[in-house]
């Protein structure tokens, strides 16, 4: 910690936080414990804060901004303000006399703004403000060099150097200009040349040697029409050879009769597949190749080519072929195809070999470097106009990021709504102003259970479903006796927008003090009505089946000639049955009788200041233990694992206690000043018959109670 700084802590949340009031505190973080800190890391998305700004202090693009992160931001946007406090008033404004040019960062970034303002057209501006940034990208893109050493084709005039850039794209790629045009980098330029060197070497050499060109610039042509048929005419002359040798085997060798009569069905043609199959000629001892007539028909074109290409050329007309003028023909070819195959790889090889020759002499190269170079030359000039954007986001921005990650002074104060406030729900008549965004609901609840709030998650739609999102909202405030999955609401985000949202999973916890008071009187309301609703139904149930089955009865038809049978008689009246059912009745009116007796007796025994004090003490004595829980459950409720979930790093236990919370969950209230009817048309209308009842049944109950002398001797008859 600094030790000329002297620091201000506010207490909130239960512990305490760091007060941040001017431009030296911003400046003095550095020197802060860091364990003093609430949050350490958050994330770049689902939090309310300007995303681009987020981005630029992200310097390791890991989508989370760290501690170290933002210490590096305030020592950069600090380092060049003349005056710190610029920091704390949140404007998106800057007067260029503002930016302290005492560094050589400082003046590019000043005559940035300068030229900025220039180009604008605004030249006599003394401030600049992020309006004018809003097309920075188009203006970069627009100047002719933007330091990202990329040359584009398009914006090349010359129309040869043009040509040769795109053919360089065609045959090694491009990357994207800050323009988002297509051009190339020195990386893909050098690549490209080299290859086109050695390729244009190895051509020289196949040049430079007759042996390997000897037929010139057709000695391509004519070694692709040589090995096109080499294989068949070596079998070919094979054939004629073992036909010498042994002089049987040349009608085998020409194909059997049997062959002919296999395919004489088909219709042939020269494609044909079967007759491809056949030797080039029919074979005889020492027979020369017939060049042209007497040939095989699926091969007469390839031999017309390789007579026009290379027999031609080489040995003049011929209309046969000796064997030994093949085998020089072969020998011809060994030093062209040692040649061909030490050809380097090279991807410019599809421009054919005269494009090739002609960017290998023109100095196209080294006017594409000078171009890069040019481009890359202002560099640091166009890194000070982004600078100049990056400045006024931090003015704007860095005091507000703060006051929400080193302390979270935005939500405990309730100044302003705190950067993971992404709106607010509206739902069974409350607002919960602590909602924030979950992409995951099932890992988010996972973790933050251990916070003790009561959360509903919600998934969100507007516009027909094309826009969804999920939130977790806490209910700090009422009940929990009307939420429950399915439930719906409006969610309002901090744009404004309206969107439907639906609870689809709840993590239940205490909400307050007023629903533990009660809820020990809710359950043993909700006891009793199971129980009557139990009752009923299995009344019901049992009067049906009786209808039911004396209808069957009723309806089963008699056989006719037979005697109908006689009705089943009543069973008799059994005294001791009832008297039993009637003892039990007694017995437990009694007992709520004696003890509702022992309550009012004892009650209105007390004089009459002390009544009301009875009467509180046994609500307490129901609804003490309860409240007692959910009090210290209350007082652990703890944000930290709610924003933990969503990738925070919080560094203290955000408490949210009982007063904090309610003011959390709005509860609906009646305008201050409202007038109110109570006169309902369609209220139901009281019965007073059931107390009637009830109180008959307490006299009742006291009189069989002393009667039987629960209150003493009874009386002498």
């Amino acid at each position: 910690m600094t030790p000329s700084h002297t620091w201000k802590f506010f207490r909130a949340g239960g512990f305490d936080q760091v007060q941040i009031d001017n431009g030296a505190d911003l400046l003095a973080l550095k020197g802060l414990d860091q364990k003093l800190w609430v949050a350490l890391s958050c994330p770049t998305r689902g939090i309310e804060f300007d995303t681009k700004t987020l981005d630029l202090i992200d310097h390791d693009a890991d989508a989370h901004v760290h501690a170290n992160e933002v210490l590096a931001a305030i020592a950069w946007a600090g380092g060049l303000l003349r005056n710190s406090d610029l920091l704390v008033e949140g404007s998106d404004r800057m007067a260029l006399a503002d930016i302290d040019d005492s560094s050589e960062e400082g003046q590019q970034v000043l005559a940035s703004a300068q030229y900025i303002l220039k180009t604008l057209g605004k030249p006599d501006a003394t401030e600049i403000s992020l309006a004018d940034m809003a097309d920075i990208e188009k203006f970069v893109a627009g100047l002719e060099f933007n330091g990202d050493g990329v040359v584009p084709a398009g914006q090349i005039t010359d129309a040869g150097l043009r040509t040769t850039i795109e053919d360089i794209m065609k045959c090694r790629g491009s990357v994207t200009d800050m323009s988002g045009k297509a051009g190339i980098n020195q990386e893909i330029n050098d690549a490209f040349f080299a290859e086109v060197a050695i390729f244009s070497d190895w051509g020289v050499k196949g040049d430079a040697d007759a042996n390997i060109q000897f037929l010139g610039d057709k000695t391509q042509a004519a070694a692709d029409a040589f090995h096109a048929v080499k294989e068949k005419v070596d079998d070919y002359f094979t054939r004629c050879q073992m036909a010498a040798y042994d002089v049987r085997a040349a009608v085998p060798l020409s194909r059997s009769t049997e062959d002919y009569q296999g395919i004489a069905a088909q219709t042939l043609s020269a494609k044909n597949t079967d007759i491809a199959s056949f030797p080039l000629a029919t074979v005889e001892p020492n027979k020369p190749l017939p060049l042209v007539s007497g040939l095989n028909p699926a091969w007469q074109k390839q031999i017309d080519a390789l007579r026009e290409q290379t027999i031609v050329p080489v040995f003049g007309k011929k209309e046969n072929l000796l064997a030994s003028e093949w085998a020089a023909l072969c020998t011809k070819f060994d030093a062209f195809e040692k040649w061909q195959s030490a050809k380097p790889a090279c991807c410019a090889e599809q421009l054919g070999t005269a494009r090739l020759r002609e960017i290998f002499g023109s100095k196209h190269k080294e006017a594409i470097d000078d171009l890069i170079n040019q481009d890359k030359a202002v560099e640091s000039e166009v890194k000070a106009i982004h600078s100049v954007e990056k400045l006024l986001r931090y003015k704007r921005d860095l005091f507000n990021l703060v006051n929400n990650f080193v302390s979270f002074r935005s939500f405990y104060t309730g100044r302003d709504k705190a950067l993971f406030q992404v709106g607010t729900l509206y739902l069974d008549g409350r607002s919960c102003e602590l909602c924030v965004r979950v992409d995951d609901i099932g890992k988010h609840a996972e973790f933050a259970n251990m916070s003790g709030l009561y959360l509903a998650y919600c998934d969100c739609v507007r516009k027909g479903g094309t826009e969804k999102m999920s939130i977790a909202a806490a209910f700090t405030a009422g009940d929990s006796d009307f939420l429950m999955v399915g439930r719906n609401g409006i969610f309002y985000d901090r744009k404004g927008q309206d969107w439907d949202a639906t609870i689809v999973r709840i993590l239940d916890h205490s909400i307050s003090i007023r629903q533990a008071f009660w809820s020990p009187y809710k359950k043993l309301s909700k006891f009793i009505g199971d129980q009557l609703q139990k009752m009923a139904a299995s009344k019901a149930a049992a009067s049906d089946e009786k209808l039911i089955k004396a209808a069957v009865e009723s309806s089963t038809p008699i056989a006719a000639g037979t005697t109908p049978p006689p009705p089943t008689p009543k069973p008799p009246f059994d005294v001791g049955k009832f008297a039993g059912i009637f003892a039990a009745i007694g017995l437990a009116l009694g007992a709520i009788g004696g003890i509702l007796a022992s309550l009012v007796s004892g009650i209105l025994g007390l004089q009459f200041w002390q009544i009301p004090l009875a009467i509180i003490g046994l609500m307490l004595l129901i609804s003490g233990p309860a409240m007692i829980v959910a009090w210290f459950k209350l007082k652990k409720r703890n944000l930290g694992p709610v924003l933990d979930a969503n990738g925070w790093a919080i560094n203290a236990r955000a408490r949210i206690n009982i007063p904090f919370g309610t003011s959390l969950t709005k509860l609906a209230r009646l305008p201050e000043g409202s007038r109110r009817s109570l006169a309902d048309p369609f209220a139901e209308k009281k019965t007073v018959w059931p107390y009637y009842v009830l109180i008959a049944g307490v006299i009742v109950a006291l009189i069989v109670m002393w009667q039987i002398g629960f209150f003493g001797a009874p009386p002498v008859k």
